[in-house]
């Protein structure tokens, strides 16, 4: 990774992006420093922990009780629009790796959806392209509760091999083998840093 391939990608101002999230120096302030002295003992939403850490104490099973908040592709997209490029400073959303018209959210049934990601990599060679779908696909693994089911695929036509990308994003077991390398998660997780 010491040579970049594409030096001078098209850069969107993040400031441009759609998003439901406050802006960064909006006059009002995140939940967290509004807590002031307290905000150590608010606990952190069980699905935004380290992707890596073992699972705890929070729990996968939804109660009856529980109600279920539907989520869209807007925000999918404040999600994973922040996840930094493995090769460039600058965000997936910034470098129009990821859009808000490439995410798809289907039913798979009454109470199981699908999440489809087409990424967009800057150069049609680009090698990190598997790198940037678990990326993306951890991100979303992470953040989004059990009853979803992601796919993380290359937009068509725009990498040169595409299918092989896909096919390796798309099955299981290669993910688990990618994710059990040291130096392959400390990318994902420097990628996912810069998470809002």
């Amino acid at each position: 990774m010491s040579e970049i391939l594409n030096a001078n990608p098209t850069i969107r101002n993040a400031s441009d992006l759609p998003t439901r999230r406050r802006r960064r120096g909006s006059s009002q302030s995140s939940s967290k420093h509004t807590l002031g002295l307290f905000a150590s003992t608010v606990p952190e939403s069980a699905y935004l922990s380290d992707p890596f850490a073992l699972p705890g104490a929070a729990s996968d099973v939804v109660s009856e009780d529980d109600e279920v908040e539907p989520i869209d592709e807007q925000e999918i997209f404040d999600l994973i629009s922040t996840i930094s490029d493995p090769e460039h400073p600058l965000s997936l959303g910034s470098l129009a790796v990821v859009q808000l018209p490439d995410i798809h959210i289907a039913p798979l049934s009454s109470t199981l959806q699908t999440i489809l990601v087409e990424i967009t990599p800057t150069i049609t060679h680009c090698s990190l392209a598997t790198v940037i779908g678990l990326g993306v696909r951890v991100r979303l693994e992470q953040a989004l509760p059990p009853r979803f089911r992601v796919d993380v695929r290359i937009k068509e036509g725009s990498h040169s091999t595409g299918e092989q990308v896909n096919k390796q994003l798309g099955d299981k077991e290669r993910v688990a083998a990618a994710l059990e390398n040291a130096q392959l998660r400390g990318v994902i997780k420097k990628m996912l840093e810069t998470c809002q």
